[in-house]
């Protein structure tokens, strides 16, 4: 991932395009009692299906980055959260669309974990073992790495080729 003039991560190494404006996303990376996180899939027929991220969704109009992360987890899944922490706040320019993502942590929830868009979950601890993982996650990973003082790889395998954008 290489990074762009004013601060983006590109996935892959693409020549840069012309500005575009960027679609805010909170993102809630769950930890539980034991420190692992939850990652989920890409549901099937969204751009990288499959691959591996920290659950979230886009901010509607008028919401707060916390009213879209409860709004999201539980349209997703099934779970309604207690406080989010604003952690980080990365910019990330992926083939199809620019994002900003506002990552989050949250360490309490009510409900069961119902996966509502055919997606599945694992809860991970370095390295990650879910694969392949989504390129907007690889920072996060780097961040708990350096907070939980791990040493080595924060995921393993390869991650295929990206998949070419939908419309």
């Amino acid at each position: 991932m290489a990074e762009k003039p004013g601060g983006a991560r590109r996935a892959g190494g693409e020549a840069s395009a012309p500005p575009r404006r960027p679609v805010d996303v909170a993102v809630g990376i769950l930890i539980d009692a034991a420190e692992r996180f939850l990652l989920t899939s890409r549901p099937p027929g969204k751009v990288y299906a499959g691959y591996w991220e920290f659950p979230g969704g886009k901010l509607e109009a008028g919401e707060s980055v916390e009213q879209a992360l409860r709004r999201e987890l539980h349209e997703e899944i099934g779970v309604t959260i207690g406080p989010a922490e604003l952690w980080k706040v990365e910019l990330f320019d992926y083939p199809h669309a620019l994002v900003r993502l506002h990552f989050c942590r949250v360490r309490q929830w009510l409900g069961e974990f119902e996966m509502r868009e055919g997606q599945q979950m694992a809860w991970e601890s370095l390295p990650v073992r879910s694969a392949p993982v989504l390129p907007g996650t690889v920072p996060v990973l780097a961040w708990l790495a350096a907070e939980r003082g791990h040493a080595g790889p924060t995921h393993t395998g390869t991650a295929p080729p990206a998949p070419s954008a939908a419309r």
